[in-house]
């Protein structure tokens, strides 16, 4: 496997009832960067670049990512950061008092050493208050997602209310849900979009009738081994990503995708925003058996721009449902 990963599962009751934007992974994700800042910030440096102990600092490797000064194939303006929030389902816009909000939270390579923290952060956000309205909430229960032999993929809690610490638990048996159970014959796939995929060409979205299986599979192919670079440090741990690409020309596909606008605010721009993306499903056919572990992996990382707050979620169908 190319990277350590694992799926976390957050459930909060919420001592005030709680209205959520249309799509809450942009909320969360503002939330989690102000505790994780409040949590991990040593100096009181108003920003991170000139202060002395960024390098040494868990608030920066996790949520702004220092781009490399020099790097043997290019320069970058910014890497991906290590982890993913899956909020709520789309349209999620009310939890009344006393019920619980439930969400998911990836994290990737060197962040998992950061589990007790980012779990405190987050704890310290919803006991302040989140929303407009200051929501108060109270950690409940986080859950693992771990392998499961004999079925689907399952979850076990690894700390309640009341316990002094994260249980210790194997995160190996949350990293075997990457290996790709389908078999070598396999020739035809569905991706089940459940969040707008935002892939960009240019500088601009790429709208569903001009998505390609090359564009789809760079992109994903892309992620992948920066994470596992800068956060898991495997350099090439992809291997030849221009043979999988060009393999990615060959296949056929069919996209029953369509666009969806939703509309978030931007603390740093002080305005709404309006942001888009495809979702729906899209089959591939073809020579997918090298193609089929960096697509099941996808599952946990996401694709595309805003992935760290849930866009570019897709599943893998199972086979019978692909036609």
């Amino acid at each position: 496997m190319p990277l350590p990963l694992a799926r976390y599962r957050y459930t909060f009751r919420m001592n005030q009832p709680l209205q959520l934007p249309q799509y809450a992974g942009s909320l969360l994700r503002g939330q989690f960067g102000a505790a994780l800042r409040r949590a991990s910030c040593l100096t009181g440096q108003p920003r991170c670049e000139p202060c002395p102990v960024r390098n040494h600092c868990p608030y920066p490797a996790i949520f702004e990512a220092p781009a490399p000064t020099q790097h043997a194939l290019q320069r970058f303006s910014h890497i991906p950061n290590p982890y993913v929030i899956e909020p709520p389902p789309f349209g999620t816009a009310h939890i009344p008092q006393g019920h619980p909000l439930t969400f998911n939270l990836v994290l990737i390579g060197r962040a998992l050493e950061h589990l007790p923290l980012i779990s405190r952060a987050l704890q310290n956000a919803f006991a302040q208050g989140i929303g407009s309205q200051r929501a108060c909430g109270t950690l409940q229960q986080i859950d693992l997602q771990h392998s499961n032999p004999a079925g689907p993929a399952q979850w076990t809690p690894i700390w309640q209310a009341g316990a002094p610490a994260i249980a210790p638990h194997n995160a190996a048996s949350a990293q075997a849900l990457v290996a790709a159970p389908y078999p070598a014959q396999t020739r035809r796939i569905a991706l089940r979009f459940t969040t707008p995929l935002r892939l960009q060409h240019q500088g601009q979205p790429v709208r569903p009738h001009a998505l390609t299986p090359r564009k789809f599979i760079a992109d994903l192919l892309r992620r992948i081994s920066l994470l596992a670079e800068f956060h898991g440090g495997k350099a090439d741990a992809v291997g030849n990503v221009h043979q999988l690409v060009a393999l990615a020309d060959t296949l056929q596909h069919r996209r029953n995708l369509r666009w969806q606008d939703w509309s978030r605010y931007s603390s740093r721009q002080k305005q709404e925003m309006i942001l888009g993306g495809a979702i729906g499903t899209w089959t591939f056919c073809g020579e997918l058996t090298a193609l089929l572990p960096w697509l099941h992996l996808g599952q946990w990382l996401h694709v595309g721009k805003n992935a760290t707050l849930g866009l570019g979620a897709y599943q893998l169908l199972p086979l019978d449902a692909a036609f």
